[in-house]
């Protein structure tokens, strides 16, 4: 299987430090973006946290198919899929677990988009894994389309038809998500799966991204740039801080180039 990647975060213009953080772990076709939260810097611990925890596990699981997992699986899903959302629980439970050691890092938490390429007897498959309003994106034939909900409550509004599309811009509770990891030991994950096609480009991203450049903007700079990942990354970024950069921004560009 063939996958090109490129992977940048920034600060922003408006925040000190940067509570944002990501995985690209190519050797086993995973990547991640984490939007870290919590006062005195606690948002870049969780991250941090999280990153780490998805790599060790994937790592353990790559070497030792039959290794132990510490969750049941979910026998509805694939092996892929539960190996995927497993991933996603241990780093809620070591987040828990560091907060309530360490008083100053009490309620900290992250969201999580992940996305995991696999290939099973000739077929690829691509699965995305997420909680919280980090966002999947896939591009593909030049169109752009959202692959993940947010778990947020504009999101919410917006599906029980309380606030509009326009409304939902400005609404003043833009920033309150339902979903995170590190907030309560049992946490939901929202998983879905894909056929990647030769040329499918995936994009994962924090809020930081999203909520300062329109999803229509995103679609024509990845139009004008997608042949150059690195660049096409860069683009999207600068793109947020000349938008203001209110937030941390961070993303991913992974091209399924075929098998």
């Amino acid at each position: 299987m063939r996958i090109s990647h490129a992977a940048r975060t920034d600060v922003g213009m408006k925040r000190d430090n940067n509570e944002d953080n990501f995985l690209a772990y190519p050797e086993q076709n995973l990547f991640a973006v984490f939007d870290g939260m919590g006062g005195h810097a606690a948002g870049e611990v969780a991250s941090g946290i999280a990153v780490r925890e998805m790599k060790e596990f994937f790592e353990l699981t790559g070497k030792d198919p039959e290794a132990t997992w510490p969750f049941k699986d979910d026998r509805s899903r694939s092996y892929d899929e539960n190996r995927l959302v497993t991933a996603i629980k241990l780093c809620n439970a070591r987040i828990i677990e560091v907060s309530e050691q360490d008083s100053s890092k009490k309620n900290m938490g992250t969201t999580c988009v992940s996305l995991h390429f696999t290939e099973r007897n000739g077929e690829a498959r691509a699965y995305v894994a997420h909680t919280g309003d980090s966002r999947g994106y896939l591009f593909r034939e030049n169109r752009l389309k959202r692959i993940t909900i947010d778990h947020s409550l504009v999101e919410e509004y917006l599906r029980l038809g309380k606030i509009t599309e326009e409304e939902a811009k400005n609404f003043p509770q833009k920033n309150i998500i339902l979903r995170a990891l590190g907030q309560q030991r049992q946490v939901d994950v929202e998983i879905n799966a894909h056929d990647p096609r030769p040329g499918d480009l995936f994009l994962l991203c924090s809020d930081g991204l999203s909520g300062m450049v329109e999803d229509r903007i995103l679609e024509s700079i990845l139009q004008k740039q997608a042949g150059n990942l690195e660049a096409c990354a860069k683009k999207l970024l600068d793109t947020a801080n000349a938008n203001g950069g209110v937030d941390n921004s961070t993303v991913i560009l992974a091209r399924y180039d075929g098998p």
